[in-house]
């Protein structure tokens, strides 16, 4: 443009040469409005009826997203040609116009593959895998780009297996990859977990000589992390000469996938410059790997640095502080949010209802929920399950009635929420209906979750001998929690005799669980069978290690940790003499421990 405005400024106007040449410098800048200015000079010049011309302006209107001002010049051209007609289908195709890019097709009186790879592009980009197939298999001549369009279409739409596939047809037809279909091939094997076909891919890139380009290096770092070959990705980054942001991004996601915690934090802390895909990965990784007080810091950390957090950051620090139960940062969340008008999406909705309802929060929760433009399928289940946990339990089963009137469909992990529910309340022939619905009206399989919610609930009602058999009838072995619910069911029931084959069952398929053994020895203690009581203790102490209980609590912003018999807290004294003094009124008060 600078080139424009000195002939304007010298009265030297573009001839039908060098306006054309003007034109496609502003679509390389995709600057419409010195385009237009250049437009409007060949009106007053006379120059419109050029075909190269006319040409150079509808590329530069559909590259700039003007597709209208790009049909008016292509409907007013005297002459048409394939430049032509390519020209305004790309206009169509770069702003994702299917119908209209079909009807430009379809109207085309003779196609180019430059056009049907276009349209193979467009078809992946909006999910028309069929129709993008079709076109494809149609094609009397294929190039490189049409092959690495089809595989990015298989690709984009989720179908890896067939982007292998394709790729292997590709190779076999003769036509030698370049970097572009590489990357797209490795992102498919990342998603496959297929490691032995990216080395191969990898040998493939080595021997074509395109192993050199950042993207594919940073395509097979992902690759090999992602399939646990942590090892190759190390390899390559460490051989690596030419990394941007992405490659080292790539490996410290690879650490965490590999859960190498520390390798990753070491490479994060050597990091030239850290964006905030830097910092969500790391701190994605310690939340993933429930090392919350170590997010909330990086956090803190990451605010000192005046690093604005996205979602995936945020996301990870709400469910730091819900594991926790650091209320106040949570809040201070959520405040930040509103301060800077971050827009709550379904995923970080979902995360802070979570918190405030695993924090007893119930209000909070609610207004976060009502002020929701998008609410998820996770975002219903969320709340009807923190509803149950809270203690509001019809109100958990209307939110449930509800979601089926906005034509919601529930899924598993609604029934698992729901089940609970009934669960809490005891509400027997309100479980079963559920139970008997998922199955025979949604066509859902229950899975053992379900099971033990279900055993659970009779368990607790004192349908002792129901429970068994539906353990019985479980179409997959029953889990640890579904044992226990009936184990714990037989105990409050004084179904001794029942409490002890199960028992028995249960130390027998979980010898390591103390647990049953502690329920085991309380059945036969009550029964008088002390022989069997000295006999569990004793397997107990030669075989079983307690991980000590562990509690935590927030005060004025600091998460303070508890484990049993520690005695390290620096306010461990005062705290001790509280307790003592709390147990002493309770004596007083009539209250003496079950042991």
């Amino acid at each position: 443009m600078y080139l424009y405005k000195l002939m304007m400024k010298n009265n030297v106007g573009p001839d039908n040469h060098t306006y054309p040449i003007l034109a496609k410098a502003c679509a390389l800048r995709f600057a419409e409005f010195e385009g237009k200015l250049i437009h409007g000079h060949v009106l007053k010049t006379g120059f419109e009826s050029d075909v190269y011309a006319q040409n150079t302006l509808i590329s530069m209107y559909s590259v700039c997203g003007n597709v209208i001002d790009a049909l008016k010049l292509f409907d007013e051209s005297p002459v048409l040609d394939l430049v032509s007609w390519n020209s305004i289908l790309a206009g169509y195709v770069h702003v994702g116009d299917v119908d209209e890019a079909k009807y430009i097709y379809d109207r085309m009186p003779e196609r180019n593959v430059i056009a049907s790879n276009s349209m193979i592009g467009l078809f992946g980009s909006s999910g028309y895998v069929t129709e993008a197939c079709r076109l494809f298999e149609n094609m009397p001549k294929k190039d490189l780009v049409s092959w690495s369009a089809m595989i990015s279409c298989f690709k984009k739409n989720e179908k890896y297996d067939a982007a292998l596939v394709k790729f292997i047809e590709m190779i076999g037809n003769g036509i030698t990859a370049d970097e572009v279909v590489v990357v797209s091939v490795l992102s498919a094997c990342e998603h496959l977990k297929a490691a032995e076909a990216g080395k191969l891919i990898h040998g493939l890139a080595v021997k074509v000589g395109v192993d050199s380009y950042v993207s594919l290096q940073n395509a097979l770092i992902k690759m090999y992390s992602s399939c646990g070959e942590i090892m190759a990705a190390e390899c390559l980054f460490n051989g690596g000469y030419l990394l941007d942001q992405i490659s080292w991004n790539s490996l410290i996601s690879g650490y965490m996938k590999c859960g190498s915690v520390e390798k990753a934090k070491a490479l994060f802390d050597s990091m030239p410059v850290k964006d905030i895909v830097s910092w969500s990965a790391i701190m994605s990784g310690y939340s993933q790997h429930t090392r919350f007080s170590e997010t909330l810091s990086l956090f803190q950390e990451m605010q000192v640095n005046r690093i604005s957090p996205d979602e995936t950051t945020l996301v990870s620090v709400i469910s730091a502080c819900t594991h926790l139960a650091a209320l106040d940062q949570g809040k201070w969340i959520h405040v930040y949010l509103r301060k800077y008008g971050l827009k709550i999406n379904v995923k970080l909705g979902t995360t802070l209802i979570d918190m405030y309802m695993k924090c007893g929060c119930v209000e909070n929760a609610l207004d976060v929920f009502d002020g929701m433009e998008e609410k998820g399928i996770s975002t219903w289940n969320t709340l009807i399950r923190g509803l149950a946990m809270n203690g509001l339990v019809y109100k958990s089963l209307h939110l449930f009635s509800e979601m089926k009137k906005h034509a919601i469909v529930p899924n598993e992990i609604t029934f698992v929420a729901v089940l609970s529910a009934c669960q809490q309340m005891g509400l027997v022939d309100e479980g079963r209906r559920h139970f008997k619905s998922m199955i025979e009206e949604l066509g859902m399989k229950p899975n053992v979750k379900h099971y033990g919610c279900m055993v659970d609930l009779l368990g607790r009602a004192g349908f002792l001998k129901e429970a068994e058999q539906l353990i019985e009838r479980m179409p997959m072995s029953p889990d640890v929690e579904t044992w226990g619910a009936l184990l714990g069911a037989c105990r409050k029931h004084g179904d001794n005799e029942m409490g002890e084959r199960v028992g028995r069952k249960l130390v027998e398929l979980h010898p390591d669980h103390d647990g049953f053994h502690v329920s085991l020895s309380n059945i036969c203690a009550s029964k008088g069978n002390w022989n069997d009581v000295l006999e569990i203790r004793g397997t107990m102490m030669q075989n079983m290690v307690k991980t000590p209980g562990c509690s935590m609590i927030e005060v004025n912003g600091t998460i303070h940790e508890f484990l049993a018999r520690d005695k390290t807290h620096p306010h461990i004294k005062k705290i001790e003499h509280i307790l003592d003094e709390i147990a002493s009124r309770l004596k007083m008060e009539g209250y003496a421990p079950d042991t």
